[in-house]
């Protein structure tokens, strides 16, 4: 899967489609770090162990950058940026039961703009899997040859 790029000084506002998630009783914002267990559980459970430890990182930052969805007091979303690599988006993911609903769109905006504000002008998706949604959301546009990237030489986990 290619990376992608992002123009951050051209991102579209998160705040009204926060806003009107949270009428649905779906809220969206940054991670708190007594937080820490009920998430990776969450993408442990939905995503798996690559994910989970992929946003270890995000807990170390100030402030965090990990961005969560939660319904009814349960997480049902996450974002991260800057945690594989400085500048980097994702991993990302929603559960199968709430996709559709914008949930991913407002978790990728957020963290994005998480990034405009630490001073970057470009973000990069790493290993984009939604190509066209990434292009719609957000205007980001395939990098050449950028497959593996970051990615090359991992690991082979069980």
């Amino acid at each position: 899967m290619p990376d992608m790029l992002v123009h951050l000084l051209k991102l579209p506002p998160v705040d009204p489609i926060i806003d009107d998630l949270r009428t649905k009783g779906i809220i969206i914002r940054r991670a708190n770090p007594f937080e820490y267990t009920p998430i990776r559980e969450f993408i442990l459970a939905n995503f798996g162990k690559g994910w989970a430890d992929e946003v270890i990182p995000c807990f170390s930052r100030q402030p965090i950058s990990l961005y969560i969805a939660i319904r009814d007091g349960k997480v049902i979303g996450f974002g991260a940026y800057e945690s594989t690599s400085r500048a980097f988006f994702g991993p990302t993911g929603v559960s199968k039961s709430e996709r559709g609903l914008g949930i991913g769109k407002a978790l990728l905006l957020a963290c994005l703009w998480g990034q405009r504000e630490l001073g970057y002008a470009y973000g990069i998706i790493g290993g984009a899997g939604p190509v066209e949604f990434y292009e719609k959301a957000v205007g980001a546009s395939v990098i050449p040859e950028s497959t593996p990237g970051v990615y090359a030489d991992m690991l082979k986990g069980d």
